[in-house]
């Protein structure tokens, strides 16, 4: 991911990167999520995968045997560790606005559970059940993109979405889709520049760090 970022010209002193979730089980460096979250520049939403491993490190019933099929990079910490990084994951929010010159852009994991953004900005986060419908929506839910669903989000210019690996970004209304599989092989991340919606392709990278992610360059 390091190398992707330095291809297209990121700068840690002027622009912010933005993840789309899933910052775990995306490469062999998982491990090493404190210190990307740790990045002041750096900021992430959580993913179902960040959702079944905090499950799994802080002893919650819905780790669904995260360990056994996913886990085994969390199983090899200390339990110390293990602590550390579920309450990290445990922290990000499910979803996130960035303004822009041009509106507000939504970020989303999975999918979003409304036509309307207004109605995202209503919802009391704070409060929310985890396991509920609205949070099943964002974490995990494949429908608009199995459905090639392109009705518009409405009161939004975009939302951005990562989860459905895809060959290339794919555009459903004002939906965007960008996991382009950097983490594994053949495939490549894709950077989103926020204020353009323009992709930006990184070059092919084996065992990428984290997830495909956004970008917002500020004063550039």
């Amino acid at each position: 991911m390091r190398g992707s970022l330095e291809a297209i010209g990121f700068d840690a002193s002027v622009d912010r990167l933005f993840s789309v979730g899933d910052l775990v089980d995306r490469g062999p460096e998982s491990h090493q999520v404190l210190a990307w979250l740790g990045k002041p520049w750096f900021h992430a939403i959580l993913g179902n995968h960040d959702f079944m491993a905090f499950s799994s490190a802080l002893g919650l019933p819905s780790a669904l045997e995260y360990q056994q099929v996913w886990g085994d990079w969390l199983a090899r910490l200390s339990n110390a560790r293990q602590h550390l990084i579920g309450e990290a994951l445990a922290a990000l929010p499910l979803a996130m606005e960035i303004e822009t010159a041009s509106g507000i852009v939504g970020l989303v994991h999975a999918d979003c559970p409304f036509d309307d953004w207004s109605d995202m900005q209503a919802v009391q986060w704070d409060e929310i059940d985890p396991t509920g419908p609205v949070a099943d929506c964002c974490v995990w839910s494949s429908e608009r993109h199995a459905r090639s669903y392109a009705g518009v989000i409405k009161n939004v210019r975009a939302v951005v979405h990562g989860h459905m690996v895809v060959s290339s970004p794919e555009i459903l209304g004002n939906v965007y889709f960008i996991d382009t599989g950097g983490w594994k092989p053949g495939g490549h991340f894709t950077f989103l520049e926020l204020e353009s919606l323009q992709p930006v392709s990184g070059p092919v990278l084996a065992g990428a760090a984290v997830p495909p992610a956004t970008s917002n360059r500020r004063n550039r």
